[in-house]
Formats: structure tokens, C-alpha cells, sequence
């Protein structure tokens, strides 16, 4: 009975989750954010495109937020102008749709957040986590992020265990149109690096990526790898700002990184409400 919000991208993973949601029979609305990214292909606008068409097609419902429209700059320019974006974009990014997905979430009296990431991009994280030892990020990956705290949504990734392979398999199988293209800044990320170094073990030892992630999901429940209650939520307030919770004192990251961006630009906006 709980009420779904699916991240969307206009990709396979996503589009094929809410496809698979919505047949279950769950209580599923869609959330595209549009980031106003073009890498001479149109990328967010074909992305947006593939999202309201998948929608229209099923009767189902499409949240739509415009980054630029709301916070007044695209992803790329809000990137060019601060420290934490200046030299790849995604930093701002992933900062901005995680804060727009729990805003969306939280105001719209959503239970789940749901995301389409499957066994290979889980695989790539915690390898990179793992090479690293991420402790805190470690103690967060899994199938189900509960909300550890007022404010934050409770988040579910269901296809974690099924291979790239399989989503695309089930989207040509279904049919679902998606946008095929890679975002145009991932070019040379790590998690990209990660994945093609996993493939390549894969290939030697068939299996090995789910193995290694059900391996670490056994590990945490075991109790030999910290767990989210261990870290806890200690120590996280309400921005001052938009009222999510936040570690850093006064404003949260999102709120400082883009009041800098629309003072650098010289603007003020007014919130433009999801469509």
C-alpha cells in the first residue's frame, strides 16, 4: 500500500523499474529532473522526451522539475561557477537530483523512493568504496536505505541484483523506448572505469559481480561490516535554508552551492512550483 516516487531518467534501468512497479500493481508516479544538459546531442531534452512518452503511453503520472526553472541556471553553468563543479559537473549534479529527489519525496507524502540502479552499478560503487574504504558510504549501500532521520526518504533500489544485460533485455523485450546515450559528462568518470574493470573480471569468472555484492550484503547483516544504524544519523539538523537535514552547520551543502551560483549570476528566482 505504500506510494512509490521512481526516479527517472529516460534510460532503460528506470523506465523498465516503473514499468515492472506498475504492473505489480503498486501505486507508482514517475520523477524526471530535467539538469538542462545538451553535449551537442540534446541529451535532457531527448531524456525528458522518452519519460513523458513512457508515461503518456501507460497512464501514468510524470513530476517534472526544471533545475533552471527552479533554481535558475542548468547543471553545466551552475557548475562553471563553483569550486565543487568547476572541473566535471557531476559533483553539482548528483548533489542537485539527490536534494530534488527527497524534496520531491518528502512534500509529496511519498513512502519509497525508488531508483533503477542495478548489479553493475552496485558492483562499481562498492568496488570503488571498497579500494578506498569509504567506511561511512559503505555503511549506506544496499537494497533499502531506511530514513534515518525527519525529512529524509526512505530509499529502495529493487533491480540490485539484476545485471545491466537483463534490464535491457527486458526493455527491448517489453518494448520501452529509452534514450541510449551515456549523459555526455560521464565520459571518463571513475564509477565508468570501475564498471569496465568488473566486466572484464566478469568474463573470466562469470558471476563474479553478483558474488561479490551478495557477498558484502552478507557481511554487513553478519555484523562484520558497519551498518547504517552504526552511523546513525548523530548530529543532523534542519537547513536553515530549505529545511532538509543536514550535517554542516547552518546551511546544507545544496542550499551554499547554489546561493553562490545565483549570486555569481546575479540572480534571485522564485521556486517554481513541479509540473
Amino acid at each position: 500500500s505504500d506510494r512509490l516516487l521512481v526516479a527517472v531518467s529516460g534510460g532503460k534501468d528506470s523506465l523498465s523499474l516503473w514499468d515492472v512497479l506498475h504492473r505489480l500493481g503498486y501505486d507508482a508516479d514517475g520523477l524526471y529532473i530535467g539538469l538542462g544538459i545538451d553535449g551537442g546531442v540534446g541529451y535532457s531534452a531527448e531524456s525528458q522526451r522518452k519519460a513523458e512518452q513512457f508515461a503518456a503511453e501507460h497512464e501514468l503520472r510524470l513530476i517534472v522539475v526544471d533545475v533552471a526553472e527552479v533554481e535558475g541556471a542548468t547543471i553545466p553553468e551552475a557548475a562553471s561557477l563553483t569550486r565543487r563543479g568547476r572541473d566535471k559537473p557531476c559533483s553539482v549534479c548528483g548533489l542537485t537530483k539527490r536534494h530534488v529527489m527527497n524534496r520531491v519525496a518528502r512534500d509529496g507524502g511519498y513512502d519509497v523512493l525508488a531508483t533503477g540502479h542495478n548489479l553493475d552499478d552496485e558492483a562499481a560503487v562498492l568496488f570503488g568504496n571498497t579500494l578506498s574504504w569509504s567506511v561511512g558510504y559503505l555503511a549506506r549501500q544496499g537494497p533499502v536505505l531506511e530514513a534515518s532521520a525527519q525529512g529524509l526518504a526512505r530509499k529502495a533500489k529493487p533491480f540490485c541484483r539484476f545485471y545491466e544485460r537483463e534490464t535491457a533485455a527486458y526493455a527491448l523485450l517489453r518494448p520501452i523506448e529509452y534514450i541510449y546515450d551515456e549523459c555526455p559528462h560521464a565520459v571518463g568518470a571513475k564509477s565508468i572505469y570501475y564498471k569496465e574493470v568488473l566486466n572484464r573480471m566478469e568474463a573470466e569468472r562469470p558471476g563474479l559481480k553478483l558474488s561479490f555484492y551478495l557477498s558484502f550484503l552478507e557481511a554487513k547483516a553478519q555484523g562484520v561490516l558497519p551498518s547504517q544504524g552504526e552511523t546513525g544519523a548523530a548530529g543532523l539538523h534542519p537547513c536553515e535554508t530549505c529545511g532538509q537535514p543536514t550535517s554542516a552547520p547552518g546551511q546544507c551543502a545544496f542550499c551554499r552551492t547554489w546561493d553562490q551560483v545565483r549570486a555569481r549570476h546575479g540572480l534571485t528566482v522564485e521556486r517554481a512550483s513541479p509540473r
